[in-house]
């Protein structure tokens, strides 16, 4: 008589609570997999994988104390094989391509969480990377528009927390003939009318935070 398979363990990242319940939710009727241990930002996402040792680790980005994108590249340095899907509420083009490139393995939107979760999570234990078409289609149309200058986001970010030219041309060191410019910039490149657009539109993309 065989043994039964091993079951694929995982560590869900996330601050909210609820969220975490549903990942458990999804994951309890599975019999291939298993969960771990849960965490509520990237300093417990840290500790918790050195404890655990997942197979498969979910993490949230947006988080208190240390980010999912910092505890994704600190995890991986410390354990190069690790496999981590990245949830997140948006499918921000940008976000995702700094996660992939930090070394992630997926990225999944959490509207989608019992639909997809289940096979990503397996797709990921096989070593197989996994986008959602919304967001593979984000990343390349996100391509084909001119980045913004570290700069800009500073620029944009501050207009976001509702500064006028004036306050962010002091709080940068700049002329606000030069915050002008680089506003204009940024209209261009983002391809919208006018800088409240430009900030849900940047948000959105993950450039800026709100």
């Amino acid at each position: 008589m065989t043994d039964p398979p091993r079951q694929i363990g995982v560590m869900v990242v996330d601050d909210h609570p609820l969220l975490r319940e549903g990942v458990a939710a999804v994951l309890e009727p599975q019999p291939d997999i298993v969960l771990l241990g849960e965490a509520g930002n990237g300093r417990e996402a840290l500790e918790g994988y050195r404890r655990w040792r997942p197979d498969v680790t979910l993490m949230d980005l947006q988080m208190p104390e240390i980010g999912g994108l910092e505890a994704l590249i600190a995890i991986i340095a410390e354990f190069p094989l690790a496999r981590i899907i990245i949830l997140t509420t948006y499918a921000g083009d940008v976000q995702a391509t700094r996660a992939l490139k930090a070394g992630a393995v997926g990225y999944l939107l959490k509207s989608s969480l019992r639909r997809d979760l289940a096979d990503t999570i397996r797709n990921a234990h096989r070593g197989q990377r996994y986008l959602q078409p919304e967001i593979a289609s984000a990343i390349a149309l996100g391509t084909l528009d001119d980045a913004l200058s570290p700069r800009e986001v500073q620029v944009l970010q501050l207009a976001a927390s509702g500064h006028s030219n004036k306050r962010i041309a002091h709080s940068l060191g700049l002329s606000e003939e030069t915050v002008k410019t680089h506003m204009k910039s940024i209209l261009s490149k983002l391809r919208v009318a006018d800088r409240t657009h430009a900030v849900v539109v940047a948000a959105k993309r993950g450039i800026i935070e709100l």
